[in-house]
């Protein structure tokens, strides 16, 4: 497997919500990554895909929800975020894809 294809298993997906559009304006952005990434594996990531200096990676894990379907009990998957804090006067647009 290339290294590009690596850094594209590594972040899943933008996580696009009100919430994360809000932290926009300090230079951050949120994604989705697997669960079993660390934080210098998702730097190298976002720079290297993105062309971009990141100062710091926060991650946190969402735990997934109890849900009812048809009267069974079923649970939603944790899911891993990370706040990717940018250097002053980067920024990745993430509504366009890349």
């Amino acid at each position: 497997m290339s290294v590009q294809a690596q850094h594209y298993d590594v972040i899943l997906s933008p996580v696009i919500t009100e919430k994360s559009t809000r932290v926009s304006e300090f230079n951050q952005v949120v994604f989705r990554v697997r669960t079993d990434a660390s934080k210098p594996e998702i730097k190298a990531a976002v720079e290297k895909i993105f062309g971009v200096t990141v100062e710091a990676v926060n991650t946190l894990v969402q735990k997934g929800k109890t849900k009812r379907f048809r009267g069974r009990l079923g649970r939603r998957s944790d899911v891993k975020k990370a706040i990717v804090t940018l250097a002053e006067g980067q920024s990745i647009d993430v509504t366009t894809g890349v």
